[in-house]
């Protein structure tokens, strides 16, 4: 049987931004830093689709583990299950 659907099926709502913050990308989200502990949230900004989560894990908290290249490692749980994804920091939001 073949499988339906790829990777980003049935994501039209996660990925379609608000409408004032169309256009080009928010250069202070994609230089923030952020320190190793911090709770972030993963929310995917689909102007940039370098360094993006599997959109699964869309709102999910998390917490920074370190920091990989310009992207960071971050933990988060998903059903009772460590789980680690490295992501682009314009993808994340600090809490």
């Amino acid at each position: 049987m073949n499988r339906k659907g790829g990777p980003r099926r049935k994501s039209r709502q996660k990925l379609t931004g608000k409408i004032r913050k169309r256009g080009k990308i928010n250069i202070r989200g994609f230089f923030q830093s952020f320190k190793e502990g911090d709770k972030v949230q993963l929310v995917a900004d689909s102007s940039y689709q370098r360094g993006m989560f599997p959109l699964r894990f869309y709102g999910k908290m998390g917490v920074v583990k370190s920091k990989q290249g310009r992207a960071y490692y971050v933990a988060i749980t998903d059903q009772n299950k460590e789980k680690s994804v490295i992501v682009h920091p314009i993808h994340l939001k600090k809490i």
